[in-house]
């Protein structure tokens, strides 16, 4: 469904846009055309007074599964925000242990303060980070649109899923140009 409408207090919330995910090739879409139209969003919101979340991954939960994990330490710069986001002295910066941007984190905290009833959410990777976020935002009570064209996976067809078996049940779907209207 495309995206019919933005809350006077909606927040921009940008998945694991940093150094180390988004350097990974995107299917199907470019991460370098991700971080991009990110940038752009996040532009759009802080001109218009809307909070921006930026959010990071610094870690896994724990547990076993039949997916290895990758040996060794990442980079030390592999968690560092993509310098195109320009991140501001206003943005809320959400560093997370799991998937998703709520767990664990002050999330549904900083974006209650702020009277946030929207969020629009884009990032790496759709199935797992930006996924997770939708879930957990749509089970917090918020209203969820996904920026579709400023998201992407490692593997085409879990995006392809997210994006027409799992967005459509948690919230509204749209491009980024859509998005930038309907903020006028």
């Amino acid at each position: 469904m495309p995206a019919t409408t933005l809350d006077t207090t909606t927040a921009l919330v940008l998945i694991d846009l940093q150094k180390g995910i988004a350097a990974l090739p995107g299917a199907p879409v470019p991460s370098k055309e991700v971080v991009e139209r990110g940038a752009r969003l996040a532009t759009a919101f802080r001109a218009r007074g809307l909070p921006v979340v930026l959010v990071n991954v610094a870690g896994g939960a724990p547990g076993r599964t039949q997916t290895a994990r990758p040996a060794g330490s990442p980079p030390a710069d592999w968690a560092e925000l993509v310098p195109e986001l320009d991140r501001q002295p206003g943005d809320i910066l959400v560093t997370k242990q799991q998937w998703g941007a709520f767990h664990g984190t002050n999330l549904d905290l900083e974006l209650r303060r702020r009277g946030v009833t929207q969020v629009v959410l884009a990032g790496i990777a759709t199935s797992i980070g930006v996924e997770s976020t939708a879930r957990a935002a749509h089970e917090h009570g918020y209203h969820v649109t996904l920026a579709t064209d400023a998201m992407t996976d490692l593997d085409a067809d879990a995006h392809r899923n997210s994006l027409e078996k799992i967005f459509p049940r948690l919230g509204e779907t749209d491009t980024t140009e859509a998005i930038l209207e309907l903020l006028g």
